[in-house]
């Protein structure tokens, strides 16, 4: 809970479609918070971009002087090692950005909760500090069609970065709620608005 009001953190796999349904949630009047656009900040923050240098050089940064997502993919993807580094640098100050924006929100009496859409919430600890968690549900001949269209990565690639995660059934089962995610976008709406007054009366029950 932050300010009376629950944190609701998203999972699922690779191409579940998170960020649309974050967008649901975000219709049904809950504030999310884009763990994504916050790590783009933080690329910005010079004290990071400075030890990013110093840990690969100019290779880390495009011709503009903005960071090279691609390349620090590819060298974070390939040792776990520089993962965790990366990891350690980013997620203090994210965290951070993560509390001034419910700070800021708070008093915001229209919201009815926090809606957490971030990468690898089982993985990076943070389950434990949202209230409820929903998962969402997708075959994986749905979510290698999505990647291939958005990333362009057959499924052997997409293989190969879920074995880097926690397993999809461990992550199902132990959440709170599943929501499936296919091609009905009406369905995932009307899924949302009913898992929110389910979450707000158990909150209201406590």
């Amino acid at each position: 809970m932050y300010a009376n009001k629950p944190i609701i953190g998203l999972a699922g796999g690779i191409g579940s479609g998170k960020s649309f349904v974050a967008r649901c949630f975000a219709d049904a009047g809950c504030h999310v918070i884009d763990s994504d656009k916050q790590v783009a900040q933080a690329y910005c923050d010079r004290q990071i971009q400075e030890t990013l240098r110093t840990w690969w050089g100019e290779a880390a940064f495009l011709a503009d002087g903005s960071i090279n997502r691609r390349f620090i993919a590819d060298a974070i993807f390939n040792d776990p090692s520089q993962r965790l580094r990366l990891e350690r640098l980013l997620h203090p100050w994210v965290n951070a950005a993560r509390r001034r924006e419910m700070a800021d929100a708070a008093q915001d009496n229209s919201i009815v909760a926090f809606v957490w859409d971030t990468p690898l919430l089982f993985e990076a600890g943070l389950a434990g500090e949202c209230d409820f968690v929903v998962f969402i549900d997708v075959p994986p001949e749905i979510r290698l069609q999505r990647v291939q269209r958005s990333r362009g990565w057959n499924a052997t690639e997409l293989e190969r970065r879920e074995k880097l995660q926690w397993p999809l059934y461990k992550k199902r089962d132990i959440s709170d709620y599943v929501l499936s995610n296919t091609a009905d976008a009406a369905l995932v709406r009307d899924q949302v608005r009913e898992i929110i007054p389910r979450i707000l009366a158990q909150i209201a029950q406590q």
